[in-house]
């Protein structure tokens, strides 16, 4: 009979909505013992995940689960970039992308179970300014968002909607030198995303194509917006479908540069970074080893 895997589980006790569900509970009650011999650790502080993950993979743990939204995820799949340990997930969070692009269930006690029968493939990971990310990165209004949904007591989809439509019309264009495949060129840029996985989360596609194993970043331009062009942007991001020409351009490439003139914000994964004048955007191919629903490939 073959040794149980070594299994940590990291939980974020502020991510998501308040539930009075026992997360380790359900884990102790739900998670096959044959196969994972286990433990729980919480996190204290913003930037604890990674060094609780790293700590986990420099002991040879098989796998580290993170217990969170898509800010928990992004910091323990950090501790565990190029190990041979595998990212977990449970979903906790408002957008959980990641987890939505591996088709990992939303409730708890569906997550656990894929836990059981799950197996594990390998996957890209990507970087802005050396800050990893998994799923998505951006510049420009997605970052702005990110920024004032941070500083907002209130989380939740209807939230980030509330802000959106909210800003969307007053936030302008910036000039911007990007360099995509070698082709240097100058353009306004309302929001350059950088996808690793298909959807920012909530099920909102920015890049319908991207593959999270290709090796390639999918980049969204919008350059300018105004109501039509954001309402068909919207409708497309909701219906999984790609935009038009008219309301975004799309690149797939592995290594993005962006110059501005003055300073503008930018985000991973959702989670608002600063600001910079200088963007160095690239992929790491097969960088992350994680566990996926029984039948993903």
């Amino acid at each position: 009979m073959p040794m149980p895997a070594y299994v940590r589980f990291i939980i974020n006790p502020t991510s998501g909505t308040k539930s009075r569900i026992d997360v380790a509970d359900r884990i102790e009650q739900l998670l096959n013992h044959s196969k994972y011999k286990h433990e729980v650790v919480y996190t204290d502080y913003a930037g604890h995940a990674p060094k609780l993950a790293k700590e986990a993979a420099d002991k040879g743990y098989d796998m580290v689960v993170a217990v969170g939204g898509d800010g928990t995820v992004n910091e323990v799949a950090r501790g565990l970039l190029y190990s041979e340990t595998a990212l977990g997930v449970l979903p906790k969070g408002s957008g959980n992308g990641l987890a939505r692009h591996l088709k990992i269930p939303m409730g708890l006690d569906a997550a656990i179970k894929t836990l059981n029968n799950g197996h594990i493939i390998t996957i890209d990971s990507c970087s802005i300014n050396d800050h990893p990310f998994f799923t998505t990165a951006g510049i420009g209004f997605d970052a702005y968002i990110s920024s004032v949904f941070a500083g907002n007591k209130k989380r939740g989809l209807k939230t980030y909607v509330e802000l959106v439509m909210k800003e969307v019309m007053n936030y302008k264009h910036m000039p911007v030198k990007a360099k995509i495949n070698d082709n240097a060129f100058e353009t306004d840029c309302y929001v350059m995303a950088f996808a690793n996985a298909a959807q920012y989360g909530n099920n909102a596609y920015i890049a319908p194509l991207a593959d999270i194993e290709d090796g390639l970043l999918d980049v969204c331009l919008v350059r300018k917006l105004d109501l039509v062009k954001a309402l068909h942007l919207s409708y497309c991001m909701l219906t999984k479908q790609l935009a038009n020409a008219d309301s975004a351009e799309y690149f797939k490439t592995t290594h993005v540069k962006v110059n501005t003139d003055t300073p503008i914000m930018y985000h991973a994964d959702g989670e608002f970074i600063g600001e910079a004048t200088e963007f160095d955007v690239h992929i790491n191919p097969l960088s992350l080893r994680v566990l996926v629903p029984a039948g993903m490939d």
